[in-house]
């Protein structure tokens, strides 16, 4: 079965893929969007999202300060290494600045600043009814404008010829059909529901990490691009992992399962050793990279443990904790060496420098002559009763994808961009994240680029 074709077809049903398909449109372009999950789970990672980060010169009623275009910049300098597309990078926090009004105007409703989420009431805006709100508000904008949305579409093949694209296959309740258009945007995500995929580079701990998104998302569209001769961009090992509880749900578990007690406690591996500093920086800068750390130790498990002092200071976890009235009790019920976690504690108490503890700011309260140090917020564990939380390695999105241009054109062997193959959010976030993250910083790349993935297309379409 033949499809009608389109001037831009888009691939994916997040956010990237809605920004894309619908500028395509509002640009005069006949769209079709390809969206592989049924329609009561549309939307991809996004709808688990509740924020986005970008660029603004000042407070107003949805953020409590400005947030600089060099800010910005230094922020995701000092997460990434240096590993980014400084072109690139600077172009999306750039073209971040309109993110507020753009949507606004495309039906997503903002809230005020919250409190407790990661210190990001200054640099990031909050949507109303979290990601499934902005969602379900950017589908009923592309079904207004007149994009023609189809759901259940397991697209299977891409062909594309020196690379340029020609038509796409796809199942479609359970029949092989095909699509042509003059214009593809592939905005269908990265790899990390591709468990197998995962096991090639990180062998059988992949089968310990939990997916905090869609399940969808298992780069098929990125192995076909890759296969049709697309360039490659991005440590296959790296990706936006954070810790999460470990009693998560393997697939869909979001947002709330991410646990943020870290910086006001310890963390501990399976044998009760630390591993890592807990105060290297503000949460919102490092939370990102502590999926990773976890997957680097035995058994791909780690335990968050906190005192009562530390109550009230971060988000409530969606699972109860591990509740003790003594240290070796808590260690019991996590099946920890209690002698070790006891020994560990000690160390990190007596090892610590007393300042003017302050969650909200990089305080003086470190660790000295200890390793690993603890950088801030370092105050004693010895205020019973006595919290642990088991730890996970949480995947949002894959590092690895398509090298892409300015125009979001898809760069093929020897660096010639594509005629009118284009791609937009987590399937070219490897430009510009090499490594780390900032929080919500994955919804900037995609909104900014699949606004320019969907206006480049338009325009390649009416050539």
């Amino acid at each position: 079965m033949t499809l009608p074709s389109a001037d831009v077809l888009v691939v994916g049903g997040g956010n990237a893929a809605l920004c894309a398909a619908i500028t395509a449109r509002e640009a005069g372009a006949s769209v079709a969007l390809l969206e592989v999950a049924s329609e009561w789970q549309r939307g991809g990672n996004s709808r688990h999202t509740r924020d986005i980060r970008f660029a603004h010169p000042g407070a107003s009623a949805y953020v409590t300060g400005g947030y600089p275009e060099d800010e910005f910049w230094d922020d995701l300098l000092r997460v990434t290494g240096g590993k980014t597309i400084e072109p690139l990078a600077r172009l999306v926090i750039r073209q971040s600045a309109d993110i507020e009004t753009w949507m606004m105007d495309r039906g997503v409703r903002w809230q005020a600043p919250l409190r407790g989420t990661l210190h990001l009431a200054r640099t990031n805006i909050f949507m109303l009814g979290g990601g499934k709100a902005m969602m379900n508000a950017l589908y009923a904008t592309a079904l207004r404008s007149g994009v023609r949305i189809v759901y259940d579409a397991n697209v299977q093949r891409l062909d594309i010829s020196d690379g340029r694209f020609k038509c796409a296959e796809l199942l479609l309740a359970g029949e092989l059909s095909d699509i042509t258009a003059k214009a593809v945007v592939v905005a269908s995500g990265g790899f990390e529901a591709n468990v197998e995929w995962l096991r090639r580079y990180w062998g059988n701990a992949a089968d310990n990490f939990v997916i905090r998104g869609t399940p969808h998302n298992t780069g098929t569209m990125l192995a076909q691009l890759l296969e049709r001769g697309a360039e490659s961009i991005g440590d296959p090992k790296q990706f936006h992992g954070v810790a999460l509880d470990a009693r998560a749900p393997t697939f869909d578990g979001g947002i709330v399962t991410r646990l943020d007690s870290v910086p006001f406690g310890i963390a501990v591996n399976r044998d009760g050793r630390r591993f890592y500093d807990e105060g290297e920086d503000f949460w919102p800068k490092r939370y990102a990279i502590w999926g990773r750390l976890i997957a680097d130790q035995p058994g791909q498990v780690a335990y968050s443990i906190v005192d009562s002092r530390a109550r009230g200071l971060f988000m409530p976890s969606v699972f109860p904790p591990f509740v003790a009235p003594t240290l070796p009790e808590l260690a019991e019920a996590l099946a920890l060496p209690v002698a070790t976690v006891c020994e560990t504690v000690e160390a990190y108490n007596a090892s610590i420098h007393t300042g003017r503890f302050d969650p909200t700011v990089l305080d003086d309260c470190h660790t000295e002559r200890l390793d690993p140090p603890k950088t801030h917020w370092a105050v004693p564990i010895a205020d019973g009763p006595f919290y642990g939380y088991p730890l996970k390695t949480g995947v949002t999105f894959t590092y690895m994808g398509v090298a892409v241009d300015d125009s979001a054109r898809v760069l093929f062997q020897g660096g010639e961009p594509s005629s009118n193959v284009f791609a937009a959010g987590e399937v070219m976030a490897g430009n510009i994240l090499g490594q780390g993250y900032l929080a919500g910083f994955g919804l900037t790349i995609g909104t900014v680029f699949g606004r320019i993935a969907g206006r480049e297309a338009a325009r390649r379409a009416a050539a």
